[in-house]
């Protein structure tokens, strides 16, 4: 089967950047491949559905204009085609007062990244946003919002389809070659002809951009896992919005915190710790030869080196509920163990270089015959419909 362009990925990024393909050059022949049984079955499955708002990244990085960009772009299409969502406002709180310069650096990136709104809240102010949280300060950012993710993209799998696009699923990605310049992407089903090949793959995406790559990929995708705990329905009332912590500046995860959820309830977390295969949404699942990789990643390993001291706590909490119930407690001091119950988790797909630096922006490499998107964890969902944007205009140069 011969197209112009086949995408690899049937997640919300693959889907958006499809999406935008056609929207922008209709005339072309695309087809999506999915090795699940269904669209965005794992990362964007998984997700915990906030609409940030691009206060946390590096002005000027593609996770800041993407993130920006994406969000209005999202907004919209989720007024088009009807799908709930809400703007909730969210409160990042400093509990301690080290943490308060890291705040107010986050507070001027803020302001830097053009959202209007965000401002420094007074302790009073905190309480009335949040009654029965803590802090020693806080600032409120009234862009971020809550939304089904899956459902998103479950929608720009259907426009898709509606504009002539293909998406296969079941279809397995198992090798690509490259012949007169047309690329051969052999699947568990059949074989599919295509004049560019765009990896979308999250979890697996270095694995595939490795199958149209003669020489070594220098990033190796690193799966954490996010696990979440929910607060009990009568519980809920603790929460009214989303509630999170001051970062940690110097480790790519937001920390525990709080989020009301589009399809009702309240989550806590996640925490992050290393997954033992990259679709390991539990600590049962085990695949020895992914984990072989990870460990044996030059990467890897100075990453553990670095932080084993966060990466152990991160650990004790995901045995311990009292230790996930005592990181909860600096934001809302009521919380009680009693107040948890188990939640989902998902599997965060960290590109990770050679180094040990953990990618902290988007990634977007070429190849002669492939477009990798190397890096896209959060905001990706939030992102998405800009990623897919920014693919697609490297994408339709080659055609044009």
């Amino acid at each position: 089967m011969s197209y112009d362009i086949v995408i690899i990925g049937g997640g919300i990024v693959g889907l958006a950047t499809g999406l935008k393909i056609q929207s922008k050059m209709p005339k072309l022949k695309i087809a999506i491949l999915e090795k699940e049984d269904q669209l965005a079955k794992h990362q964007t499955g998984n997700n915990s559905g906030v609409i940030h708002s691009g206060l946390y990244y590096k002005p000027g990085s593609l996770k800041a204009t993407n993130c920006i960009n994406g969000y209005h772009e999202l907004i919209d299409f989720c007024k088009e085609e009807k799908i709930p969502f809400e703007i909730t406002g969210k409160v990042v709180v400093a509990t301690r007062e080290e943490q308060k310069p890291i705040l107010k650096g986050l507070f001027e990136r803020g302001l830097q990244n053009g959202l209007t709104g965000t401002r420094e809240i007074s302790l009073a102010e905190l309480k009335e946003y949040e009654p029965h949280c803590a802090g020693v300060a806080a600032i409120h950012v009234p862009q971020t919002g809550i939304v089904d993710y899956y459902q998103v993209a479950l929608a720009y799998g259907r426009k898709i389809i509606q504009q002539g696009g293909e998406i296969f699923l079941k279809h397995k990605a198992l090798t690509i070659s490259t012949k007169d310049g047309i690329s051969y992407i052999e699947t568990s089903i059949k074989t599919f002809e295509a004049k560019l090949v765009i990896n979308c793959a999250g979890l697996y995406s270095d694995k595939v951009a490795q199958m149209s790559e003669t020489e070594k990929i220098d990033v190796k995708i690193i799966p954490f896992r996010g696990e979440y705990y929910k607060l009990k329905s009568d519980r809920e009332f603790l929460v009214k919005n989303l509630i999170y912590p001051v970062p940690d500046p110097n480790f790519p995860f937001l920390g525990v915190h709080f989020t009301r959820m589009m399809k009702g309830g309240v989550e806590a977390g996640p925490n992050a710790v290393l997954a033992f295969r990259r679709e390991g949404y539990k600590k049962s699942q085990i695949n020895l030869k992914e984990l072989g990789e990870t460990l044996a990643w030059p990467g890897f390993q100075k990453v553990a080196a670095k932080y084993w001291q966060t990466g152990f706590g991160e650990l004790y909490r995901s045995f311990s509920k009292a230790a996930f119930t005592k990181a909860l407690q600096e934001l809302i001091p009521e919380i009680q163990e009693s107040d948890l119950v188990e939640g989902g988790a998902g599997v965060r797909a960290q590109a990770c270089d050679r180094t040990g630096g953990l990618l902290d922006d988007f990634a977007i490499r070429e190849s002669a015959y492939a477009i990798n998107v190397l890096n896209a964890p959060s905001p990706a969902a939030t992102s998405s419909l800009s990623i897919g944007g920014t693919v697609a205009d490297l994408a339709i140069k080659r055609f044009s």
